[in-house]
């Protein structure tokens, strides 16, 4: 995994709209998905899935079916990365 510090602005962008207050309706998928991939290891499933494995934690994402994350993501996401140890603060 890599570390907090080391992540670019873009990536510190989309972390502060993950855990923005209230929960931000326009964070792009693949913003998300650029985010994971640098903190984590994504695989992409042959169903559009992707399993997200940040530290000792696995969980399988649906990729939106429009550009930005649904509410319920943004939440799940918000969950994972802070049990991983990363948010806004730690960038």
């Amino acid at each position: 995994m890599a570390e907090a510090s080391k992540l670019d602005a873009h990536h510190r962008a989309t972390m502060e709209k993950i855990f923005g207050h209230p929960v931000s309706h326009n964070i792009q998928w693949h913003d998300v998905l650029s985010l994971l991939e640098q903190v984590g290891t994504v695989s992409e499933g042959h169903d559009g899935r992707y399993a997200v494995t940040l530290g000792s934690e696995t969980q399988t994402f649906d990729a939106p079916r429009h550009h930005d994350i649904a509410e319920q993501q943004v939440i799940d996401l918000r969950r994972m990365l802070k049990s991983a140890g990363l948010n806004p603060e730690s960038t």
